[in-house]
């Protein structure tokens, strides 16, 4: 059994921001809800409801909903309409493919002085002889019926045959009665048989035998219907093997490649630095990124999804960086490689900048330093060997 709970009218709130007090709309069709609880205490604002393909017998605890103007519940177990006579801003009533037979308690729609359309198209009620005519007689407010219009003719015809037409319909009311007395008479003891049987049959041989066997059309039957499928699906989770765990390292320790999250990628090799340009989405709020940086591998979790990356060279972590962009959301992780040594070759530049400022300073003297780079080859000149004196 299903249970109206905060949690689902939240979850079913997604549009109006998961605030439930202010709701105009709520869908809370095909949920094996059984019991209509609690929406009248929260939800007073809602003039949608929408319960469909249910589960619900009774209708209760709806009568504080006095903006209510269309009520849907259609494909349910109905069977007596009750307990919508302070629903005063009702227009619309959906009660298709439920099992009222009882017509009579249509006259409890008398007091909802704004409905304008009725739908009980599927009902055993629906098949009485002087159906249309008894319901148009007693609700002179409706437009339209099972989404026929309502014209003046057929209004004025009603009345006319009105006591005639109600003694009828409580004749077949009353039969009817009688075959739906018998009907759950015979179910209970079919059930009892059936579960005497399925005492020395397999989970398997029981819903073989289920689907298999001719069902009445009632409302046990939904219920029946309900619980097997609950049923299958509870052994299906059950039996569905785990997961695989996720294996990110080989047995010799080195670090698989992989891409859970299944996100697009750049990865750019320098000579100083690998880059890594991760197409996360635009989106995602940064919290969800967890991104960890080792010496031969890059981790980067997405929301609980692992993509990792095994690196060719060794990278510094400590000066690893990761920038994420506003416009796109994608997250640039740089990685300096270990054997680029970057100190070393600034502390070399600032030691030849020491020993310039050093020569200038030395004694007072003007130095000169040797720019070694700056060196040109000289041209062979003709020289004058008369100036040059004799070797002694």
């Amino acid at each position: 059994m299903v249970k109206i709970t905060e949690q689902l009218i939240r979850k079913k709130s997604e549009h109006n921001e998961l605030i439930i007090s202010t709701l105009e709309e709520l869908s809370l069709h095909q949920e094996d809800i059984e019991k209509i609880e609690h929406i009248q205490n929260w939800c007073r604002d809602l003039k949608i409801l929408l319960l469909q393909s249910n589960l619900i017998s009774k209708i209760e605890n709806l009568h504080k909903l006095k903006k209510l103007e269309y009520l849907n519940l259609s494909l349910n177990n109905i069977e007596i309409i009750e307990n919508l006579e302070q629903l005063e801003s009702l227009k619309k009533l959906d009660f298709t493919l439920n099992f009222i037979g009882y017509l009579q308690s249509v006259e409890n729609l008398r007091d909802n002085y704004n409905l304008r359309e009725l739908i009980l198209t599927g009902n055993y009620c629906a098949n009485y002889v002087g159906y249309r005519n008894f319901v148009i007689a007693t609700l002179p407010q409706l437009h339209s019926l099972d989404g026929i219009e309502i014209k003046r003719s057929d209004r004025i015809i009603a009345n006319r045959e009105y006591k005639q037409c109600r003694r009828n319909i409580i004749q077949q009311q009353i039969e009817q009665q009688m075959k739906r007395d018998e009907q759950k008479i015979r179910i209970a003891r079919e059930q009892q048989e059936t579960a005497n049987e399925n005492a020395e049959l397999t989970d398997d041989e029981i819903n073989d035998k289920f689907w298999k066997k001719n069902s009445e059309h009632c409302p046990e039957t939904r219920v029946d219907i309900a619980n097997q499928h609950r049923k299958n699906q509870n052994n299906d989770v059950e039996v569905k093997k785990e997961k695989p765990k996720r294996r990110l390292f080989a047995e010799c320790g080195r670090p698989y490649s992989l891409n859970e999250p299944k996100l697009e990628f750049r990865i750019e090799d320098f000579d100083d630095r690998i880059e890594l340009d991760l197409h996360v989405y635009k989106y995602l709020d940064t919290s969800a990124i967890d991104v960890d940086v080792e010496p031969n591998y890059i981790r980067v979790t997405v929301k609980g999804k692992i993509f990792q990356m095994a690196l060719n060279e060794e990278i510094r972590t400590s000066d690893a960086t990761s920038k994420r962009s506003q416009a796109t959301g994608h997250l640039l992780i740089t990685m300096p490689k270990l054997s680029f040594d970057s100190t070393n070759l600034k502390m070399a530049e600032n030691d030849a900048k020491t020993k310039i400022e050093a020569h200038k300073k030395a004694d007072g003297r003007k130095s000169t330093v040797v720019d070694y780079r700056n060196i040109v080859s000289i041209q062979d000149e003709k020289i004058d060997e008369s100036e040059v004196p004799p070797l002694i």
